[in-house]
C-alpha cells in the first residue's frame, strides 16, 4: 500500500488512474460541502480526447452529483458513484470502503475482483 504522496503518484500512473477533480471552482465556507454554490466544472474534454478513459468513479455522493449535473452530458459516461474517503464520513470504516472501493479492481485486473 503506498504511503507517501510520490509512492500514490507511481501507483495511479503506473495503473493509468487518472484522478481529476469534477468542479474547478466554487465558493465554499471551510470544507463543508454542503455549501458548495458558484460552480465552475472543470472540462473534462482534454482528458477524454487524449486517453482511453474505461470507466468514472466519484468519490462519494456529492461529487457523483456534481459530475452528473455538470459533466455527464459533456461526457456521455455514467459514473460509478463510490462512498466518500474523506475522515468526515464516520458511517464507513476502513473495511467497508476497502469492500465498496473494490470495484476498481476489475477494471485494473488486480486479485480480488
Amino acid at each position: 500500500i503506498p504511503s507517501s504522496v510520490e509512492e500514490k503518484k507511481a501507483f495511479l500512473l503506473r495503473n493509468h488512474i487518472a484522478v481529476w477533480d469534477t468542479i474547478h471552482s466554487c465558493s465554499i465556507e471551510g470544507s463543508s460541502d454542503s455549501s458548495i454554490r458558484d460552480v465552475i466544472p472543470n472540462d473534462l474534454a482534454s482528458i477524454l480526447d487524449h486517453a482511453s478513459i474505461q470507466a468514472i468513479y466519484t468519490n462519494g455522493g456529492l461529487s457523483g452529483k456534481m459530475y452528473d449535473r455538470f459533466c455527464r452530458k459533456q461526457t456521455g459516461i455514467e459514473a460509478i458513484k463510490l462512498p466518500s474517503t474523506s475522515p468526515a464520513n464516520a458511517a464507513w470504516n476502513l473495511d467497508r470502503l476497502t469492500d465498496a472501493w473494490n470495484c476498481i479492481n476489475q477494471i485494473l485486473g488486480e486479485p480480488g475482483s
